[in-house]
């Protein structure tokens, strides 16, 4: 009898486990495939990165190493070597969870988890053999898929996934991304820098539409520069594949078709909750119509010692939201009263320039009848992004038209990835644009615009422009 099992080895789950054991829980973790880490360390988050970093450094030492006194001669891509050392990347992170496992007395079970009842999961393995355990709490932790279109054959050759997308074995010469969200644009960066002709297909009218509309504008801006193409308000209403060519065809908002043909076509409109083979009803445990499982402020499903965190409960689907749940829910079974602030989880995309967001988005005030004050700061400004020729993008703060806290940062530019953690910690203590405009910030650095951006906020008091 275990006190905690996951069902998950993803960023959710394997941190869920790794916090129960630390808190002295006797925990076992399921995980369906060989390798642990979910979809986040092995076709996710960790490859696109790798393949987004060596794509950036081929693009550079094309179009700007000579700029920086730097002169290359037969510069090519080595695509096979790049999807190899992403591959290595992969195992370097898979093998840590692992280690971790064992460092925290975990037992890891591989096999696919299904519930018998409320305290017994069944471990079905790949040879047609299973077990069954029996855990006091059990955690749901199955992640997502990708989604698709009812009417998309994917066929995982030429119609493709982000799975897929991730060990190419040529670089498309025309890609078309059905999707203008995190994935598609930071997967078609991937391959945008690598001399494809990008096509997005994107039915809102505005690129990564969850976030502050400013964003998607300044990275449409940005991304016109590898010459992506766009194709905004359009509904896809068919895919066809034919050889070597594939053919998207749309409708605009006029009801007027387009056809794009290409030789490769990236559908990533988005992923949906896994609970395949989950058997969650002899658990007891409730699904809603969009197959996610439904849980109270606990993260408390149906059944009441069955939890379930990460992309298969509401909410964005983020491997760092899904961390901070996996945390919660540990806490919370070894009797502690954790808390999470969903406003405060920042959102990334890995394109160049980097997007990251936390708080409200502008439109989102609006929506509410929230008083609010703006302040921006262009990174062409900063002497910082000067240096590293990286001029694209903003800070954009947003703060309470009369107690001056901050209520929601939104970057585009360099490293804003890593620099969104300043805007976290401000608001998580409740800061104003002020308090952040009196810190010192080292120059020259990046996270200047930052402060810069809060000085515009504070009585239009930025110094540099």
């Amino acid at each position: 009898m275990y006190d905690v099992i996951v069902i998950g080895s993803g960023p959710g789950g394997y941190v869920a486990a790794i916090r129960a054991a630390q808190l002295g829980l006797k925990t076992a973790i399921i995980e369906k495939y060989s390798t642990l880490g979910g979809t986040c360390l092995n076709v996710g988050c960790i490859p696109s990165k790798a393949l987004l970093d060596s794509s950036e450094h081929y693009h550079n030492a094309a179009h700007t190493f000579k700029t920086h006194g730097i002169n290359l001669s037969n510069l090519k891509v080595d695509l096979k070597q790049m999807i190899a050392r992403k591959d290595d990347v992969v195992k370097q992170n898979v093998d840590g969870i692992q280690f971790l496992m064992k460092k925290n007395k975990i037992d890891v079970h591989h096999g696919l988890g299904s519930f018998v009842d409320a305290t017994t999961v069944k471990v079905s393995k790949e040879d047609g053999k299973s077990e069954e355990i029996k855990g006091k709490n059990i955690i749901i932790a199955t992640g997502s898929k990708p989604a698709s279109l009812p009417f998309i054959k994917l066929d995982k050759d030429r119609i493709i996934t982000s799975t897929e997308a991730l060990k190419m074995k040529e670089i498309p010469k025309h890609l078309i991304v059905i999707g203008g969200g995190v994935i598609g644009m930071e997967l078609g960066s991937v391959y945008g820098r690598m001399g494809s002709k990008v096509s997005v297909v994107e039915y809102m009218d505005s690129l990564i539409p969850s976030m502050d509309k400013t964003m998607g504008k300044e990275l449409q801006k940005s991304l016109k520069k590898l010459g992506f193409e766009f194709f905004l308000k359009h509904k896809v209403t068919a895919v066809e594949s034919k050889g070597k060519e594939v053919t998207v065809k749309a409708e605009n908002g006029k009801g007027e078709t387009i056809e794009i043909k290409g030789d490769y076509v990236l559908v990533s409109i988005g992923r949906k909750p896994y609970t395949d083979g989950l058997n969650a009803e002899a658990a007891g445990v409730k699904l809603n119509d969009r197959g996610q499982v439904e849980v109270n402020e606990h993260l408390q499903t149906s059944a009441s010692n069955i939890y379930a965190i990460g992309d298969v409960v509401k909410g964005a689907m983020l491997a760092h939201k899904a961390e901070e749940e996996g945390v919660f829910v540990a806490e919370v079974i070894a009797g502690q009263k954790p808390h999470i602030n969903y406003n405060l989880i920042p959102g990334v995309v890995y394109t160049w320039p980097e997007v990251a967001s936390v708080g409200f988005t502008e439109e989102q005030l609006k929506e509410k009848g929230v008083k609010y004050k703006t302040g921006k700061f262009p990174f062409m400004a900063s002497g910082r992004a000067r240096a590293s020729m990286d001029t694209d993008g903003l800070v954009k703060v947003l703060a309470d038209s009369e107690t001056d806290e901050i209520l929601g940062v939104h970057m585009i530019g360099p490293r804003t990835a890593d620099m969104i953690a300043e805007a976290v910690v401000a608001m998580e203590y409740r800061a104003s644009a002020e308090d952040i405009s009196r810190m010192s910030h080292a120059h020259p650095t990046y996270t200047e615009a930052f402060k810069e951006a809060c000085l515009a906020a504070t009585e239009n008091r930025a110094l540099h422009i």
